[in-house]
């Protein structure tokens, strides 16, 4: 049973049928895209624990995979009691669907380098925590995805605004946001992390990535980095993802500063940026991954095959049943895709689907960036 049924989602629907599975694909809104690809679907607010317990009674699946934060997570202890097996663990869904609860075990518990952050549930708490930490800062809901909710204050003019959107953009029920003083980055990567039941923890080629409004734009791999960085970033990882317990793969986020690695963030499931592996970049893309960690299935090894990059297409407006030119000349180009992802319904800035590129071993990785994004940018999102 997939919770969540997003584009990550639908990827890793086909990659579990593939290996013969049957799944129930689980979402807010009807026709969402794992669940244009599944056996059978739910539609249900899965922040109603009632609901939630009532579907899972009803199907007795196997197992359970999360997609979103937006979930009554406490009742995984539960159905782990009744022999469910929760992906990647009930502890760790619990705690990664809340920022409070990964930054507190990142930098409490396990001592890593974090950005300076203080937590606020009023706008005049808002307005302390961030003379505390000083401004620039970034204001994030303690429950949102794909940069909602998120913004940079730059002024103390920026106060009441950030509390506003993030209170629009949040998921859930949970009116507190972190504020986290602003890391001065050279880059910032994805570490694709895979837990397994039987295996060792594998680590795929580092992934960057660019952020807009808090969500990716582009990311490629691999992302040149030095091997101290590269070693250190391996090893937080491994530190983190064996706390929370568990088998599958997570999408983790780092700052790489001129004083080190800085922890940024964690996702217990495939991870945006990491749809670059669907341009073919390594043997198993995150999908196929995160499918054999979680059905047990051996990994024999994580290796890149080609240098890659992906650009986000996104829509400008509102509306229903989009339909989408650009796409023959997008990919006329020899090593191009594009992967639409098949939302039944358009917002200002959603992601609707992603433009892929791809080159040899050894290609510049920036021009492979550059082929992606111009090739996104020949792609528009019609509505009526």
């Amino acid at each position: 049973m997939l919770l969540g049924s997003g584009e990550l989602g639908k990827e890793f629907v086909i990659a579990v049928k593939r290996l013969g599975h049957y799944v129930v694909a689980v979402d807010s809104y009807n026709d969402a895209p794992a669940q244009q690809v599944a056996d059978e679907r739910e539609v249900i607010n899965m922040l109603d624990g009632a609901a939630l317990d009532a579907i899972v009674a009803k199907h007795q699946p196997d197992i359970i995979v999360p997609e979103i934060e937006a979930i009554r997570t406490e009742r995984f202890y539960d159905y782990e009691k009744q022999g469910i097996q929760v992906v990647p663990s009930a502890r760790a869904a619990n705690f990664t669907m809340n920022r409070k609860e990964i930054r507190d075990l990142a930098a409490k518990e396990l001592g890593l380098k974090t950005a300076n952050y203080r937590y606020a549930t009023t706008i005049e708490e808002l307005q302390k925590a961030v003379g505390e930490v000083g401004i620039p800062c970034v204001v994030k809901p303690l429950m949102s995805s794909s940069g909602k909710g998120q913004s940079t204050i730059k002024s103390e003019a920026d106060i009441e605004k950030a509390w506003n959107y993030s209170q629009s953009g949040k998921r859930g029920d949970i009116a507190e946001v972190i504020v986290e003083a602003f890391v001065k980055f050279d880059t910032e990567i994805t570490l694709l992390t895979v837990t397994q039941k039987h295996g060792p923890t594998l680590f795929c080629p580092p992934i960057g990535h660019r952020q807009e409004r808090g969500d990716y734009q582009e990311s490629w791999q691999p992302c040149i980095m030095s091997k101290a960085h590269h070693e250190e970033a391996m090893h937080i990882a491994d530190k983190v993802t064996r706390a929370l317990t568990g088998a599958g793969i997570w999408g983790v986020e780092f700052f790489l500063a001129e004083d080190g690695v800085y922890f940024s963030e964690l996702s217990p499931r495939p991870h945006d940026t990491g749809m670059v592996t669907l341009a073919g970049t390594q043997n198993l893309s995150e999908f196929e991954l995160h499918a054999r960690a979680v059905l047990g299935l051996p990994i024999p090894e994580i290796e890149l095959l080609k240098v890659g990059a992906s650009a986000v297409i996104l829509a400008d407006k509102e509306g229903k049943n989009p339909t989408y030119t650009g796409v023959e000349e997008a990919i006329t180009e020899k090593h191009t895709d594009i992967r639409i992802f098949g939302k039944p319904t358009t917002r200002p800035y959603r992601r609707m689907a992603v433009a892929l590129a791809y080159g040899a071993i050894g290609s510049d990785v920036n021009e492979i960036k550059e082929k992606a994004i111009a090739n996104a940018k020949k792609v528009k999102v019609i509505t009526a």
